[in-house]
């Protein structure tokens, strides 16, 4: 030190010269990894909101089968393509069970006639107004009356499953008598009068058609006692002129006879299903083309749907993780044989693969439609999975914490798996979960394509119900709709859910604060 910089010794002093100085306690317990990733996963309201959908869509798969009365095999096929109806939420105008049809003034006579008929309990006949304000109704408001190339027109509400009216059975003698004790018990019709479908006003091709009990022409025109065609205003005036079928006496026959244990009947068939089963036809979400109820049928859909989803990522995870952690840490001549193996298959089309799955494994009843496509997404799903890791591995392996590990004598699997492998864990999260929406994205081709069917009275999956709902998209879009929200919010969730995911296991932001 040079002389004019010398200090004076009595600028020198001790501090805390009667006090022992000891390292200070931590105040703040060490925390642990997967507390460090929850801790910044859950400052991502988006990934939180995204996971509280995706649990709340889980447990609608799993709740709903055991709550709904319904069954997934339950169908009938008279009630397809019903509207969503439920009492509760009807009276606050939404899931009435409704539509919006036009009606001209034949269609109008109809569906009002139906209304008759449900009045017309023995035969006796019912004004128009009692068909018009029966609870059976089919129309259940007229929004608008107009004209058009000089024929009158109106848009009215009708109730889906009132529209369906009646239907003619055939049942045993026995069944007939239980129908009887059962509508006394229960003072509910189910039984009316049978049509007279050999009668000269009935035409040929409405003999199946109960709803059409009232005299009429051949281009289904009612008619009075002569056959004379009639008009609106006079069916409002004097009513409907009945086809019932009668006796010698005159008095309505409940039945025909086939043979000696069969009869054919008419019922109501809202009155014949709660015979039936017990209950009212009510469907929370409607039903699809075949008569399936939509809720129960979109639970079971999601369990299938998940199912195969989440398999398919596990399964992908695990064999693209060790592929590629093989690859990434050795390189060499390994990783170059390893990625033409890759890069071959890689090449053969997803569809292709999926297709010959089907052929010879499926169609020959070797495996489920399930396991068929479990192999198929799983041939080359782990690819892209074993990329990713491949690529973090060559990014890592030559990081001073590895050379020093490996100084110290860890082994190739504990620098593979302890020192390396954690460093990818938020690309390979993210990957996985979102190859979830992506399978059953491809499920929900391959259903559309015919390729996979997973259509039956025991089984369906998302993207098979919306496949079956496309061709009823301009009819009835409540078939697809609900399928489609359910899929739109999956891809949605999981998307925000991975990305949450993937900053939350990031090691790189251990310990920082946002």
């Amino acid at each position: 030190m040079h002389q004019d910089m010398k200090i004076p010794k009595e600028k020198f002093t001790f501090v805390q010269t009667d006090v022992d100085l000891h390292d200070e306690k931590f105040e703040v317990r060490p925390i642990s990894y997967l507390m460090d990733a929850w801790l910044r996963f859950r400052k991502n309201k988006a990934s939180i909101v995204a996971a509280i959908i995706i649990v709340l869509i889980v447990l609608y798969g799993l709740v709903v089968p055991f709550v709904t009365r319904y069954k997934i095999s339950d169908a009938d096929g008279v009630y397809a393509k019903m509207r969503p109806k439920n009492e509760v939420l009807a009276k606050i105008g939404i899931a009435k069970g409704q539509y919006q049809k036009t009606l001209n003034e034949r269609f109008l006579i109809y569906m009002n006639g139906i209304g008759m008929a449900v009045e017309d309990t023995h035969g006796q006949g019912a004004t128009w107004e009692q068909g018009k304000n029966s609870p059976m109704a089919p129309i259940r408001e007229v929004k608008s009356e107009y004209q058009r190339g000089g024929r009158d027109y109106m848009d009215v509400m009708v109730d889906s499953y009132y529209e369906v009216g009646f239907k003619y059975l055939m049942i045993t003698r026995s069944e007939f008598a239980r129908i009887q004790a059962w509508e006394k018990e229960n003072n509910l019709q189910v039984l009316y009068p049978m049509v007279d479908i050999n009668n000269k006003w009935t035409e040929q091709n409405n003999r199946t058609d109960a709803n059409f009990w009232f005299r009429h022409n051949a281009k289904s025109n009612p008619v009075d006692e002569n056959g004379k065609s009639l008009k609106l205003d006079q069916i409002k005036e004097k009513g409907l002129v009945d086809n019932y079928r009668r006796d010698a006496d005159g008095k309505v026959e409940y039945f025909i006879p086939k043979d000696k244990s069969m009869i054919q009947v008419r019922v109501l068939y809202y009155n014949y299903f709660i015979y039936r089963n017990g209950y009212e036809p009510l469907h929370l979400l409607g039903t699809d083309g075949q008569g399936f109820d939509i809720l129960v049928r979109m639970a079971h859909g999601i369990r299938l749907s998940l199912v195969l989803a989440v398999s398919v990522s596990i399964i992908n995870l695990t064999i693209g993780a060790l592929y590629g952690a093989i690859e990434g840490y050795y390189g060499g001549v390994i990783d170059m044989i390893m990625e033409r193996i890759s890069d071959i298959l890689s090449g053969v089309p997803f569809i292709v693969v999926a297709t010959l799955f089907q052929l010879h494994l499926v169609i020959p009843g070797k495996v489920s439609v399930l396991g068929g496509l479990l192999f198929a997404f799983v041939l080359t799903g782990w690819i892209g999975t074993a990329y990713l890791v491949r690529t973090q591995f060559y990014r890592f392996k030559n990081q001073e914490y590895v050379l020093s590990a490996r100084t110290l004598g860890a082994s190739d699997r504990r620098l593979m798996f302890k020192h390396i492998f954690p460093n990818t864990l938020g690309t390979i999260i993210t990957s996985s979960v979102l190859v979830i929406p992506g399978v059953i994205f491809t499920e929900t081709s391959l259903s559309y394509l015919g390729i996979a069917n997973f259509n039956s009275s025991t089984m369906t999956s998302l993207g098979t119900m919306l496949a079956n709902g496309q061709r009823y998209l301009q009819t009835d879009p409540h078939i697809i709709f609900f399928p489609s929200i359910i899929i739109s919010l999956l891809m949605i969730s999981f998307n925000l859910f991975g990305n949450g995911l993937r900053d939350a296991f990031n090691p790189s932001l251990r310990g920082a604060e946002e």
